[in-house]
């Protein structure tokens, strides 16, 4: 992770957001972290940053593990070439439909999904 001072992100904001879609930039003030540059290199980056922060997201995905670890659950090796596995004529996927929360839709610089 780069370390830059606050001063010199305010002089070069632009330069610094595009290095941040390379790597996030721990910005200091006075020598002490004060924030995160954190930079996208497309609206997907921009999708997958959001639900990956998204508690009530990280919360579904926490109780699917904990589903699977208690024996609930199909594994996908038994639905993948399964005759009854119809990708093409199944419901809108999970990730269309149910995310990015309302709460996150149409925030300025989002995707529109």
């Amino acid at each position: 992770m780069k370390k830059v001072a606050l001063a010199e992100i305010k002089d070069q904001l632009s330069k610094f957001l595009h290095d941040a879609e390379k790597e996030e930039i721990l910005i200091t003030r006075h020598g002490k972290p004060a924030g995160v540059l954190v930079g996208f290199g497309s609206e997907d980056d921009w999708f997958d940053y959001r639900l990956e922060n998204d508690p009530r997201f990280l919360s579904r995905v926490e109780a699917a593990r904990r589903s699977l670890r208690e024996g609930r659950g199909v594994r996908l090796e038994k639905i993948v070439g399964s005759p009854k596995a119809k990708p093409n004529g199944r419901k809108q996927l999970a990730r269309e439909r149910d995310y990015p929360p309302r709460s996150l839709k149409g925030g300025t610089g989002g995707a529109k999904r």
